[in-house]
């Protein structure tokens, strides 16, 4: 299935989760806020947020600077 993330297109399995989506891309340790479909998911959701076809993840991280 299709996926927007971070406004790029990926191919992701049916049934993955925003878990499975994030592990894919190696920024388990980093991201530090989601939102699917313009609703934050909360780490402890990530792996029962269920992707489908089309849905729009954005994925942030906070970088430090001055």
């Amino acid at each position: 299935m299709q996926v927007k993330v971070n406004g790029e297109m990926r191919e992701m399995a049916e049934g993955s989760t925003m878990l499975d989506l994030i592990r894919s891309l190696g920024l388990e340790e980093r991201v530090m806020a989601s939102a699917l479909n313009m609703e934050i998911v909360k780490q402890e959701a990530w792996n029962s947020a269920e992707l489908k076809e089309g849905d729009t993840i954005e994925l942030l991280d906070f970088v430090g600077g001055g």
